[in-house]
């Protein structure tokens, strides 16, 4: 879908009006293409915590250049800012020292990724005051930084220090285009060790993906990335969608399944399929998703039984079912997929709302019992620009998607890019987490 206040204002008189009317003003955001660098430049590494040797070594790894000591005049790409050696209020000025000659040495669309410590996991009070500060920091910095550009914040677990290539190849690159003022914890729950990825390029090389709502829009794009990424994908969607679904798994060299997600059977149908055709999954993606919008004051049974059903029941079902009959490999991962909705709740969506609250609750609830270095995390989106979105009025539609950092909505393949990430084997310390795929929505936290 064509964004046409963003052509516009990139057109000259656009920009006259933006000048002088002080209008949003949308970058056009750099997107992953395969086969270019994770970063197009040079990355700044800084701080003087337990883990900077560690980035220069894994930025090395990737292929990504980086320097620690940047030269004047020179435009930089990224910044990796280590403040796990924060331990005081006092010395949260190191953000100030760093940060500040280098804002306007940044290129359009800088990927920036502060490094601490959780703040539940740190020593002495003092420390944890200060890590904690560095989300106040992060978010308000990805506020200002402007320019498509991007700021979060990962905090890494003591012994978890090893695992963090796959969350920089997401953070540092054009992977993370939509995703700014994030929280990303590694280690907090469950393993601190990283899983081994042979192929940078096909990370999901030998891994099986099921998708449930895989036929169109954000569903396609998962489907579509993981096949990227090197992963065999099973699409499942419900029999209406089945020829769609079907063309698109022949184009991917995929499986499919067509069936009702909710359907008292489905689970084990689902499980009888993948042990079938696979033995077990790695990786199952609970994509699909309903809306009944009404307020509460009309709100019908059915329609909030159904929301219910499909975006949360179906999915802990499905997840329990796998689980318990030994069909999700070591180190496989769960993802759901919940809303900006469930987070900040939205006018005449109290079903809606409920539901991918819900499924923020089944990571908390799976993320301490899981077994075998399974995971399970969840992206939250923001305005993503679909077919579904195109049908809504057009003043709603233009304040969804300018009410953000980025002033523009987000494209299905940045939801599909963050899910990827969390697939990795490599993110195997990446669990419990509820990351927003927004722009930095300017509602919710």
């Amino acid at each position: 879908m064509t964004d046409r206040y963003q052509s516009f204002t990139s057109s000259p008189v656009g920009q006259l009006f933006v000048k002088n009317l002080g209008l949003p003003n949308p970058v056009e955001l750099d997107r992953y293409t395969p086969g270019t660098p994770l970063v197009d430049g040079t990355v700044v590494v800084g701080g003087a915590g337990r883990l900077v040797d560690g980035v220069v070594a894994s930025l090395d790894g990737l292929g990504i250049a980086s320097t620690r000591e940047p030269a004047e005049g020179a435009k930089f790409k990224g910044i990796v800012f280590d403040a796990t050696g924060i331990g005081s209020p006092e010395e949260l000025i190191a953000l100030q020292k760093f940060f500040t000659p280098l804002m306007r040495s940044l290129l359009p669309c800088t990927h920036v990724l502060v490094l601490g410590t959780n703040p539940t996991q740190t020593a002495t009070s003092d420390e944890r005051i200060a890590q904690r500060a560095l989300e106040g920091f992060t978010r308000s910095l990805g506020k200002e930084i402007g320019k498509g550009s991007t700021v979060n914040l990962a905090y890494v677990a003591p012994g978890a220090e090893s695992t963090l290539d796959s969350t920089l190849a997401f953070f540092l690159s054009p992977k993370s285009a939509y995703v700014s003022g994030q929280v990303a914890r590694l280690g907090a729950t469950g393993t601190k060790k990283a899983g081994k990825v042979t192929d940078v390029e096909k990370p999901l090389a030998g891994k099986v993906a099921i998708v449930t709502g895989a036929s169109r829009g954000i569903g396609e794009q998962i489907a579509r990335v993981l096949h990227r990424d090197g992963a065999t994908v099973l699409g499942i969607d419900v029999p209406q969608a089945a020829s769609e679904l079907l063309t698109l798994m022949n184009e991917l060299d995929g499986d499919h399944l067509t069936l009702d997600i909710t359907g008292k059977d489905a689970p084990q149908r689902i499980a009888h399929h993948v042990k079938e055709k696979f033995g077990a999954v790695d990786i199952v993606v609970h994509n699909a998703g309903i809306t009944r919008d009404k307020k509460l004051a009309n709100m019908a049974e059915d329609r909030w039984s159904s929301v219910i059903a499909v975006n949360l029941t179906a999915p802990e079902r499905i997840s329990r079912e796998l689980l318990d009959q030994g069909l999700i490999n070591k180190n496989g991962r769960i993802i759901g997929v919940s809303s900006i909705a469930g987070i900040a709740g939205n006018v005449g969506q109290t079903n809606y709302a409920a539901s991918k609250a819900g499924v923020i609750g089944m990571v908390d609830a799976l993320a301490g019992e899981l077994k075998n270095d399974i995971t399970i995390n969840a992206v939250a989106p923001g305005f993503i620009i679909t077919q579904m979105t195109a049908a809504v009025p057009f003043a709603t539609r233009e304040v969804g998607q300018r009410m953000n950092a980025m002033s523009q909505g987000g494209l299905p393949v940045d939801v599909a890019e963050a899910i990827s990430w969390y697939a990795s084997p490599g993110s195997s310390a990446v669990n419990g987490n509820v990351v927003r795929v927004c722009g930095q929505m300017m509602l919710g936290a």
